[in-house]
């Protein structure tokens, strides 16, 4: 029988998406490449631990978590996060960002200066621009003006970024135009910190790093992986977590969130998709605004 490996996750490097697995085995994905495996037979999914710590129980967890965390080792995670608050005298300096995902759908959202754009290609940004760059706390109240003044959010679900690609302008200009116009109206806002520096509207473009012109529409996401299924298609693009496939039966995409914590049994060849496939509905055109 196959070594059964676990997944740590997906991460964006210079030369693009690489899956990354339990000890630190990576494999890039390139696209064209053909991405299979199954679950292991009579595998459970257990939770992954927090901060670099396995979880005292090996609790089960739901196969349609992203966390792939019990409660305990989620709550554990976070304790220690910038994203949740807790993290107050961080001394390094922050971006703030405008990041677009499709049609009708800009976030607001801070990043640490030194990872640079590695936060937006998690996200799945199709392009972004930095606003300003400061102190945290200065990051995170130049976040709460544009959120309450803009009316833009700090979150997206992932489920709802995936919609839209199907929507996507076939020009850079027509991608950045969101951003542009939403950059000009924040660095006029009054009662910014001083102690944050205000950046010039400079888009970054990334759907020719997600390869995402000319794929063919999503039909559908896996919505969660179970023992015995297996998973297999041609890497057609990638964004952010997710992971398009071209099947028999059509694109998927995988959200790579949904392989740890499985032991993943590598396959030869083959696209066969024997998981639970979540149909997506139709795009209509361009949004009149967030979902």
């Amino acid at each position: 029988m196959a070594q059964a490996w676990k997944c740590s996750g997906m991460r964006w490097s210079a030369d693009g998406p690489v899956l990354v697995w339990d000890g630190g085995r990576r494999s890039a994905l390139t696209w064209g490449k053909r991405v299979a495996f199954w679950v292991a037979e009579g595998g459970v999914r257990t939770c992954v631990g927090a901060r670099g710590h396995a979880c005292p129980v090996g609790a089960a967890v739901p196969g349609r978590s992203t966390g792939a965390r019990c409660e305990v080792c989620a709550r554990l995670d976070r304790a220690h996060s910038v994203a949740a608050d807790t993290i107050a005298d961080d001394p390094r300096p922050y971006h703030v960002y405008l990041a677009w995902f499709g049609p009708g759908m800009v976030k607001v959202g801070i990043t640490a200066e030194e990872r640079g754009s590695a936060r937006l290609l998690e996200q799945g940004a199709v392009c972004f621009s930095w606003l300003g760059v400061g102190p945290l706390m200065a990051a995170r109240r130049t976040e709460e003006l544009l959120r309450a003044a803009l009316r833009v959010p700090d979150r997206i679900p992932y489920a709802e970024k995936r919609a839209v690609r199907a929507a996507l302008p076939e020009t850079a200009a027509g991608r950045a135009r969101e951003v542009a116009e939403l950059h000009e109206r924040a660095v006029r806002l009054p009662a910014w910190p001083e102690s944050l520096v205000r950046e010039p509207l400079r888009v970054v473009d990334h759907m020719g790093v997600f390869g995402l012109a000319d794929v063919p529409v999503a039909m559908g996401g896996v919505s969660e992986l179970v023992a015995g299924g297996a998973v297999g298609g041609e890497l057609v693009a990638a964004a952010g977590p997710d992971l398009h496939l071209a099947t028999g039966g059509g694109v998927v995409v995988l959200d790579t969130r949904l392989m740890t914590g499985w032991g993943l049994v590598p396959a030869a060849t083959g696209d066969e998709l024997s998981v639970p496939v979540r149909q997506f509905k139709e795009t209509s055109g361009v949004q009149d605004g967030l979902f």
